[in-house]
């Protein structure tokens, strides 16, 4: 399999990450990307002024929660397609392509097609919300560990494997990507595993963009909050004791959603 190493090769893929919202967060690679590709298939997450980026034709192949759907087969389909027909095509993605962005899963359709390709990591959704909210993800003396895991499978349940009771336990630091959907059974099996449900938790929606949210709520308290945070907004949540420090380091107008409701916007800035 021959991977592109320098150029936008005609008839390659790039697998490029458009970090988590914030243009000015994009790698220079992924720069290069949208202005030398002749196609783009985006998701349906990626910003307007992102997007507006790209000088080749744009096709949106997103998934959005209780929405419009492309079938992840049809998108490795559609890559090899363009590609054959000596396109440059940039699949961009959210945050990082290989971190809950089936861009796993792409490039391995990708090398059995014998496409060139490349992947362009980006700047995860994880490190992008937690900086921006004055969140670290690790800190030498509160979290020593950190987790990622999902919030849902392909079916939209909480997945069965990892063993979340004993992972969310495991670690200082827990981070759920989509968590929205199964925020009730993601407390009940935390608090089975025996987290204390004092725990400080974050919902962070809208990472790095000017409509970035922050409900600062705790385990027990976490279905509640997850209630009100509307179900378009992508959301990820930290859990563990670093969250208290976004009172010391955080935006200005971080909001404490303690109570349900309360959240406010916040100001952009990163640490």
């Amino acid at each position: 399999m021959a991977v592109v190493n320098g150029a936008f090769a005609p008839g390659s893929v790039w697998l490029v990450g458009a970090g988590p919202g914030d243009p000015g967060l994009l790698t220079l690679h992924a720069a290069q990307a949208l202005a030398e590709a002749d196609v783009v298939l985006h998701d349906a997450l990626i910003s307007p002024e992102i997007l507006a980026l790209a000088r080749g034709r744009l096709e949106s192949v997103g998934k959005r929660a209780g929405g419009r759907r492309t079938p992840q087969l049809r998108i490795q389909d559609r890559l090899i397609v363009l590609a054959r027909q000596g396109l440059r095509v940039l699949r961009l993605k959210g945050g990082d392509p290989l971190l809950f962005g089936r861009g796993g899963e792409e490039a391995v359709a990708l090398a059995a097609a014998g496409i060139a390709f490349r992947v362009v990591p980006g700047i995860s959704a994880a490190s992008g919300a937690a900086a921006a909210a004055g969140m670290p993800l690790t800190h030498r003396t509160l979290a020593r560990s950190v987790a990622f895991a999902t919030g849902h499978d392909a079916d939209g349940r909480l997945p069965e494997d990892p063993d979340l009771a004993v992972l969310g336990c495991a670690v200082d630091t827990l981070v759920m990507f989509m968590p929205l959907r199964q925020a009730p059974a993601i407390a009940a099996t935390l608090l089975a595993g025996g987290r204390d449900p004092a725990t400080p938790a974050a919902l962070i929606s809208d990472a790095t963009t000017p409509r970035q949210v922050v409900r600062r709520t705790t385990l027990a308290q976490l279905p509640a909050a997850a209630a009100a945070v509307p179900r378009a907004a992508p959301t990820l949540l930290v859990l563990g004791p670093t969250v208290t420090l976004a009172d010391r380091i955080g935006p200005p107008a971080a909001a404490d959603a303690t109570s349900p409701g309360a959240a406010t916007p916040v100001l952009r800035r990163f640490v």
